[in-house]
């Protein structure tokens, strides 16, 4: 009884779970369904910015290409695997990816590609945990000459927290997710939306090189969004929800850089996963607070 009157005493926890379980008995699929397929999109290059917010986008982006949005199929990460690549054979598809949520779940969704290069046990960031963009952007313009003839996903893990800004290292404790790190560390609403802010131009300032390297027709665009202190139930949020189909979590930037000539996509074998440790996985999963 303690328990669960512990659990109940906190809101902040109670609208998301109550969001998920509603929406997914409602939907019957564990993601949101009214979202766009982006791996049914037309590109050469997607690359994704973990937790990316359209209006902070719009703010912050660079002034090439045409900036559009769309509806993500998922609040959260794992949402967004499930919701774009179940039971799919991408076999002209190379991922490189900081995240780590594909390489968990692939199995149990039937999920293929031609091959997964995961960045994410690269924990090369001043807190021991992230994996800074700079290395993504390395390994993604080695695959785009390794896979001429593949389409690339370059799945960045910024903006999303920790924050590596010079500002956010010296208000935020790295520990678990946004919450655990907020309640970690002596910061207002403020604090945690500019930190943001700084580890969304991090981030792009990568793309701007990425951009320069990659041949085709590249989108910039995000897996899902981020609550910055938006009130749900008269409860400010901070983190993101799977279930929670807010337009903060859910509208995400669509930016399209047409290239100068388009590649030519060929489909090949899939990847065997032998690079995939999914130990490693679940340990850096549960550093960046994803799990217990």
């Amino acid at each position: 009884m303690a328990s669960i009157q512990g659990f109940l005493s906190r809101p902040r926890r109670i609208i998301p779970f109550m969001s998920k379980k509603i929406e997914y008995l409602k939907n019957g699929v564990p993601f949101n369904p009214k979202g766009v397929d982006f791996l049914e999109e037309d590109w050469d290059n997607l690359a994704i910015l973990d937790a990316c917010r359209y209006d902070y986008f719009v703010d912050q982006s660079f002034s090439c290409g045409n900036l559009e949005s769309r509806i993500s199929k998922g609040a959260s990460s794992a949402e967004f695997i499930r919701g774009n690549f179940s039971n799919k054979e991408l076999h002209d598809v190379v991922y490189v990816c900081a995240n780590g949520h594909y390489g968990a779940m692939y199995e149990d969704i039937g999920a293929e590609v031609h091959e997964y290069i995961d960045v994410s046990t690269i924990r090369n960031g001043p807190d021991g945990i992230t994996t800074m963009p700079e290395t993504v952007t390395q390994y993604a313009i080695e695959a785009a000459e390794n896979y001429p003839n593949k389409r690339l996903i370059i799945h960045y893990l910024q903006p999303h927290q920790p924050y590596i800004g010079e500002f956010g290292q010296q208000k935020f404790d790295t520990a678990g997710n946004l919450r655990d790190s907020m309640k970690n560390s002596d910061v207002s609403a403020e604090d945690v939306r500019e930190a943001y802010r700084e580890n969304l131009a991090i981030v792009l300032e990568d793309i701007e090189v990425l951009l320069q390297q990659l041949s085709g027709k590249t989108v910039v665009t995000s897996d899902h969004g981020e609550m910055l202190g938006e009130e749900v139930w008269g409860i400010p949020l901070f983190g993101h929800f799977a279930g929670l189909y807010r337009e903060e979590l859910i509208k995400v930037p669509w930016q399209i850089i047409e290239g100068d000539e388009r590649r030519k996509i060929t489909s090949g074998e899939a990847s065997n996963m032998n690079n995939v440790d999914p130990d490693k996985l679940n340990e850096r999963l549960k550093a960046l607070g994803y799990k217990k």
